[in-house]
C-alpha cells in the first residue's frame, strides 16, 4: 500500500468523524468515505486511528460507533473572559500567506470593516486568456488530477458514468455549504429512494432535490452543459424552485436590491445595469480556454455579481461543473469543504475583490474531490476479456517470438497463435502481445518465463 494513498485515506475517515459529533456506525462511514475498502482493510484503517488518539470507539460488534476524539465542547478554548472562541478550532483549508491575511480581515466584526459597492474595475481588469487566477504551474497540476478514463470520449460521458455518485455527492455538500442539515446517507436514501429523513423540514429536503434536477440537466444534454446567460438563468430555475419568497423570481434576473448576510458588501442594484452586467460577465467566463480557470473564474464573479436574489452561490457552485462535464474531467462535489472557509473566502471576493483564499479553497476542495472519484475511476476501467481469456497463450507467443528472436511483426505473431483462437478475437490477441512486447524489459521478462540474457539477445536482433 502506497503511503500517501493510506494516509490521505486515514484523514478522510478522521475528517468525516469529526463532522459526526453524535458518532457514526461503520456501514454509514464505510459509505459516506466512499473507499470502496474490503471490511477488513477498512477496519485496520480504524483501528489504526483509534490507537493514534484520532477517534474513539463505543460499543461492540454490530452496536459500534466512532466518535471524534474530543468533543467539540472539551477542545474548544476560552478566553479570560470565559467565552468560546471557536475561530481557532474550526475545521479550514491549507492558506496560502494571501489566504491567511484575507481570512484574519474578514474575522474581524462587521463594524471595523469598511462597507464597499460593486467595483466594475474588478471585472474589467480580467481579459479571458490573458488574465488568470490560476497559474501555470497550478493548471498543469490539477489537469493531471483531474483526468479521467474517458477523456477521449464525447463531452459528458465521465459525468453520466459516475452520475449516481455525483447526484448524491455534490447535491450533499453543496447544500450542506448553505447550512443544510442532511447527512450524505439521508441525501441518498432521498435521492435514490425518495425517502425523506425524519425530522428534517420541507426547506431541506426541495433544496437536495433541486440540485439533484439541475445536475440532471447538465449531465443528460451536453449541448446544455456550456457556459451561456440561457443555462445560467435554468439553472437559477431549478435550484430556487420552491424556495423562492416570491415564486416568480426562479429563473430571472432580480428586480430590487439585495444585502449579503455577513458581509459589507452591497451588491448592484439597478436592474438595467444588473442584466448588462451578468452578459458581459457570462461572455467573458464563456470565452476562457482552460476548463479550471473557467470554472474558478464562475465562482468567483456570479457570486461577487449576485444577478438573482438568492441562490446564487449554488448556481456558481453548478456552473462551475460545465467545463468538467464537457471536458470529462473529474467533477467538482465540494465534499468536505468546511462552510466557514467557504464563507470566508467568498467574503474576501466581496469586500477586498481578492481572490486567494477562494483559490486556496477550490484547490483543496478539488484535490478531495478527485480523492472520492479514484476508485470510482478505476472501476470505470473495464477488464480487458480476451486478455484474461487467453492470458496463457499470450504468454507463451510472447516466450517463443523471443526465445526464436524473430522481430515483432503483426505477421510473425499471427503464425503463432494457435488455429483454435476464433477469428474475432485474433487480431485483438495480436495486438495485445505487440503492445507487450514494445514495453518488454529485464523488470518484467520474468512475467512470462524470460531470463535476462534471452531478452538481450532478442533486443539486439530488433535494433
Amino acid at each position: 500500500m502506497n503511503y500517501d494513498k493510506a494516509q490521505s485515506e486515514l484523514d478522510l475517515l478522521a475528517s468525516i468523524i469529526d463532522r459526526h459529533p453524535e458518532g457514526i456506525g461503520g456501514d454509514e462511514l464505510l459509505n459516506e468515505s466512499g473507499l470502496g475498502l474490503h471490511r477488513r482493510s477498512f477496519q485496520r484503517r480504524l483501528s489504526a486511528l483509534a490507537e493514534a488518539g484520532r477517534i474513539r470507539v463505543e460499543g461492540k460488534t454490530r452496536g459500534v460507533r466512532y466518535f471524534p476524539a474530543v468533543q467539540k465542547s472539551q477542545e474548544q478554548p476560552t478566553t479570560s473572559t470565559g467565552k468560546v472562541t471557536s475561530q481557532d478550532v474550526d475545521p479550514y483549508v491549507p492558506m496560502s500567506p494571501e489566504g491567511e491575511a484575507i481570512k484574519g480581515y474578514v474575522r474581524q466584526p462587521r463594524h471595523l470593516r469598511k462597507p464597499v459597492v460593486y467595483r466594475t474595475e474588478f471585472l474589467e481588469q480580467y481579459q479571458p486568456n490573458h488574465s488568470a487566477y490560476l497559474s501555470a504551474k497550478l493548471l498543469e497540476q490539477l489537469h493531471a488530477l483531474g483526468r479521467s478514463p474517458a477523456e477521449q470520449t464525447p463531452a459528458g460521458t465521465f459525468a453520466r458514468d459516475i452520475l449516481n455518485r455525483l447526484l448524491i455527492d455534490l447535491s450533499w455538500a453543496s447544500s450542506q455549504l448553505e447550512g443544510n442539515t442532511y447527512s450524505r446517507l439521508d441525501t441518498e436514501r432521498l435521492i435514490e429512494f425518495g425517502q425523506v429523513a425524519e425530522g428534517k423540514d420541507a426547506f431541506e429536503t426541495q433544496m437536495i432535490l433541486n440540485h439533484k434536477q439541475a445536475i440532471e440537466f447538465l449531465v443528460h444534454s451536453p449541448e446544455q452543459a456550456v457556459v451561456s446567460q440561457d443555462t445560467i438563468v435554468a439553472l437559477h430555475a431549478l435550484l430556487s424552485d420552491g424556495l423562492m419568497r416570491d415564486p416568480a423570481m426562479c429563473g430571472r434576473i432580480r428586480s430590487r436590491a439585495v444585502e449579503i448576510g455577513g458581509s459589507v458588501y452591497l451588491p448592484v442594484a439597478l436592474p438595467q445595469r444588473l442584466e448588462e452586467l451578468f452578459g458581459i460577465v457570462v461572455s467573458m467566463a464563456a470565452e476562457i480556454e482552460d476548463p479550471f480557470e473557467q470554472a474558478f473564474f464562475l465562482m468567483v464573479h456570479l457570486p461577487y455579481l449576485q444577478p438573482f436574489e438568492d441562490v446564487n452561490k449554488r448556481v456558481s457552485r453548478l456552473a462551475a461543473n460545465i467545463p468538467f462535464i464537457r471536458h470529462n474531467l473529474c467533477p467538482l462535489s465540494f465534499i468536505d469543504v468546511p462552510q466557514q472557509a467557504y464563507v470566508d473566502a467568498m467574503i474576501g471576493v466581496y469586500e477586498l475583490n481578492q481572490v486567494d483564499l477562494l483559490r486556496d479553497v477550490f484547490v483543496w476542495a478539488y484535490e478531495r474531490s478527485c480523492q472520492q472519484y479514484v476508485a470510482v475511476q478505476q472501476s470505470l476501467v473495464p477488464p480487458d476479456i480476451v486478455r484474461l481469456r487467453y492470458r496463457q497463450v499470450l504468454g507463451e507467443v510472447i516466450a517463443t517470438l523471443v526465445r526464436s528472436n524473430q522481430e515483432a511483426t503483426a505477421a510473425n505473431v499471427l503464425a503463432l497463435l494457435p488455429n483454435s483462437i476464433p477469428t474475432e478475437d485474433r487480431n485483438h490477441l495480436v495486438q495485445l502481445v505487440l503492445k507487450e512486447l514494445d514495453g518488454l524489459h529485464a523488470g518484467n521478462a520474468v512475467r512470462f518465463g524470460l531470463r535476462p540474457l534471452e531478452l538481450l539477445s532478442w533486443k539486439q536482433t530488433q535494433l
